[in-house]
């Protein structure tokens, strides 16, 4: 089937009829006729049966309708790439974060770039990591900062950040120095989702540990963590970076069990970055070595 025959065939799915096709295509009715009496010589098959009520796509028609919906729906991401090219992608980034990200790293990245890029624009999405990854691999965004996991192979990762957890114990414990997996679990140790990034370290640990925390709250967003602990919920384990938020109002302490988590940008490897994307990225890395820094001076 050539293109045209598959426009058309689609445009009548959508319309019911010829005529509808038509009006759909901005084209003449005979000249919809033509190009699908056409695609059926070719094929040597009918896509749609002719009655009284109209048209009804045959059996073989209906077979090769899903490999057609998947077909139109890359042509619709390739029209919205190219349009992004047409106005000027290269001064335009279009990028998404983790949610702790977004708020601890991005926020002052953003006004940084602003003040260094005047002709520069960033569309900031912040989100969960499949939905990042599903929107790089149909171009809707340009890069991504987020915790690692595992990587599909259209994507490549660079790593920018690694770290260990940290506990968040009240502000009034009496608790000094690292803190066990085993005397959180016993002090109601709030857990992170399985399906997190974190949360997979953690509860890799706590059953390599053969732990088990007593309490049943699961909790996906690390800030909502560390909340609970504020209101005398439990204790809780966080990246380091949702932890430099609530310095003076929780005590935070090392674990004493190892509880990596590494932090990376993400990208398509056929997309070439953009200079302000690559400035966007500079700026990144720079903020991380900063609170990098800061988070060592403190600890």
């Amino acid at each position: 089937m050539r293109l045209r025959h598959i426009e058309v065939f689609q445009a009548v799915l959508q319309a019911g009829s010829v005529s509808g096709a038509a009006r759909l295509l901005n084209v003449s009715q005979p000249n919809v006729s033509r190009v699908l009496n056409h695609a059926e010589q070719q094929l040597g098959f009918a896509l749609f049966e002719r009655s009284p009520q109209g048209l009804i796509v045959t059996p073989e028609g209906r077979r090769l309708m899903p490999e057609i919906d998947a077909l139109f729906s890359h042509i619709q991401t390739i029209s919205a790439l190219a349009e992004q090219l047409r106005q000027g992608e290269g001064q335009h980034v279009r990028m998404g974060s983790a949610h702790t990200l977004g708020q601890v790293i991005m926020a002052p990245v953003l006004a940084n770039f602003r003040r260094q890029t005047p002709g520069g624009s960033v569309e900031l999405v912040t989100t969960h990591f499949n939905t990042l990854s599903q929107d790089l691999l149909q171009y809707k965004m340009d890069f991504a900062l987020t915790f690692a996991e595992q990587v599909p192979g259209e994507l490549i990762a660079e790593s920018v950040y690694q770290a260990n957890m940290v506990a968040l114990l009240p502000l009034d414990s009496p608790q000094e120095g690292p803190v066990s997996l085993s005397w959180l679990c016993d002090n109601e140790l709030l857990m992170l989702q399985q399906q997190d990034p974190l949360g997979q370290v953690l509860n890799r640990v706590l059953h390599e540990n053969g732990l088990s925390p007593r309490s049943q709250l699961y909790i996906k967003t690390y800030s909502v963590i560390a909340d609970v602990v504020l209101a005398g919920g439990g204790v809780g384990v966080v990246d380091t970076f949702t932890a430099s938020r609530y310095r003076g109002q929780l005590k935070i302490l090392p674990v004493v069990e190892y509880l990596p988590f590494e932090v990376i940008l993400l990208s398509r490897k056929d997309q070439p970055a953009s200079q302000a994307a690559l400035k966007l990225q500079q700026l990144i890395r720079h903020k991380l070595w900063e609170l990098e820094g800061q988070l060592l001076s403190h600890s």
